[in-house]
């Protein structure tokens, strides 16, 4: 009797684990667990979602308000779930949409972020990217020859490390490298400890050293490569006229030697020429050869730098580009994989189309970079660039009348395709669009002067020369 409830409980539970199996490759299965918990839509735009159950249940709506299911402007709406559901956006607004099987058992629920329906003009334009720190970054250390003798740097033995930022001296701000050259040789000939406050991963900390000085360059030293501006060619993405703001390169800039995002301090863009392009090749990625044009005529200021570009004010659109008025942008979900456009410039400040296919477009529900893979199929750009190079980076990516993406990297062994980063992300940092409840997490995206060896940013920033202190 006991081996048959045991063979019984054996047939059932492999009944169990085989309808399972068989359940899991079934169109309504992919579909209910597929089903998104969060979705974000724009104000005017309807969309479907279908679970293929035969069977009835409710959908019961928090702020009809703000959406209708069906065309029904009720808190619930009866529904029919082997028919697909419309969602139609009312108001910009969140609300909570739930699906209750027999009007009863909740079986799923989503959050629901309509947000307003955004244009803005795209870019496309080569520009000019002059940005100086908030504060001094330190690149490096140095020994002090100190009485014939030479002594560890003093800053190092008061750890102060690669990658922070000298940001107080003696009260003061630092401005500029200037600032801190000067306070150390002003404390080294009163014979007084200098205060610093330091920043380092975002904390600050206080930090006493008394300058040595340096026989062999008879001035006082602590020991320190710093460094406070970069300037770099990159391509503006978007403008917003509404708000007269801007989005450009579509990742950060990272210093070259240290690859900690730039604190930005001040900044400026201005008007560039491309002059010549060398061309990618695998192994060897091409680059624009560009100057800064009209230097003294700034164009917007950078106010901020983040994981998806620099931002800022901006008076108006430099320049006439390809597409002059504002245009629709699509969110992250709305990207299709498929034929789209970039407008980039490779000669002189003409920009122009050129045909891309996105190979992929990564399902991202928060803020990340790299969520687009694209590849340059058009025959000219081919021929001019060999395809994506430094410098394109953030050039606009359209898709069926819309504004998507931005160029962000090259492939290192393959020039012809590279990353992209949604439009709605950058959107977000310019203050356009209201940031969802998802954060951008883990230290890896900022690491993106050279991430891997396989790709390279497409929009290197070049540095100045260093101070020594």
């Amino acid at each position: 009797m006991k081996m048959n409830r045991i063979s019984a409980k054996k047939f059932f539970g492999f009944l169990l684990v085989l309808l399972i199996t068989l359940g899991s490759t079934t169109t309504t299965f992919r579909q209910f667990t597929n089903f998104p918990r969060e979705i974000r839509l724009l104000q005017g735009e309807w969309r479907k979602l279908q679970l293929s159950m035969p069977v009835t249940a409710t959908a019961n709506v928090s702020n009809p308000a703000v959406l209708h299911v069906n065309g029904a402007a009720n808190a619930r709406v009866p529904l029919d779930l082997k028919q697909p559901m419309t969602l139609l956006p009312q108001a910009v607004g969140k609300t909570q949409l739930t699906l209750k099987l027999f009007g009863k058992l909740p079986i799923k629920q989503v959050d629901v972020q309509v947000y307003p329906q955004l244009k803005v003009v795209p870019g496309g334009q080569s520009i000019g990217v002059k940005l100086r720190s908030d504060g001094a970054l330190v690149v490096g250390h140095h020994v002090v020859h100190s009485k014939n003798k030479e002594v560890k740097s003093p800053a190092e033995q008061a750890d102060i490390r690669v990658g922070d930022y000298l940001v107080r001296m003696n009260g003061k701000p630092v401005k500029q490298i200037r600032d801190v050259a000067d306070a150390v040789n002003q404390a080294g000939k009163e014979k007084r400890v200098l205060n610093m406050v330091v920043m380092r991963e975002g904390k600050k900390r206080t930090v006493s050293i008394r300058p040595v000085f340096d026989e062999k360059e008879q001035m006082y030293r602590l020991g320190l490569y710093i460094r406070d501006s970069a300037a770099g060619v990159g391509t503006l993405t978007f403008y917003d006229p509404a708000h007269q703001v801007y989005g450009a390169l579509g990742h950060v800039i990272t210093d070259m030697d240290t690859g900690q995002p730039i604190r930005v301090g001040d900044g400026k863009i201005v008007q560039s020429s491309v002059t010549s392009i060398q061309k990618g090749e695998s192994g060897e990625p091409g680059e624009k050869r560009a100057i800064f044009f009209q230097e003294n005529q700034v164009l917007g200021n950078i106010k901020k730098n983040t994981p998806f570009g620099i931002f800022g004010q901006l008076g108006d659109m430099p320049g006439a580009g390809e597409a002059k008025q504002a245009i629709p942008v699509a969110l992250a979900d709305q990207v299709k994989e498929g034929p789209a456009k970039i407008l980039t410039v490779v000669e002189g400040q003409k920009v122009e189309a050129f045909d891309i296919q996105i190979l992929h477009a990564l399902r991202q529900k928060y803020p990340a970079t790299k969520g687009l893979i694209i590849k340059v199929t058009d025959p000219r750009l081919l021929k001019k660039t060999g395809g994506i190079v430094q410098g394109m980076s953030g050039s606009p990516i359209l898709q069926n009348g819309k504004l998507v993406g931005a160029v962000t990297h090259v492939f290192v062994n393959d020039p012809t395709s590279g990353y992209g980063t949604f439009i709605e992300w950058m959107l977000q940092d310019a203050g356009v669009m209201q940031t969802s409840a998802g954060t951008l997490s883990g230290p890896a995206v900022f690491c993106v002067t050279i991430t891997e060896n396989w790709e390279r940013k497409a929009g290197e920033i070049d540095h100045r020369v260093d101070q020594t202190i």
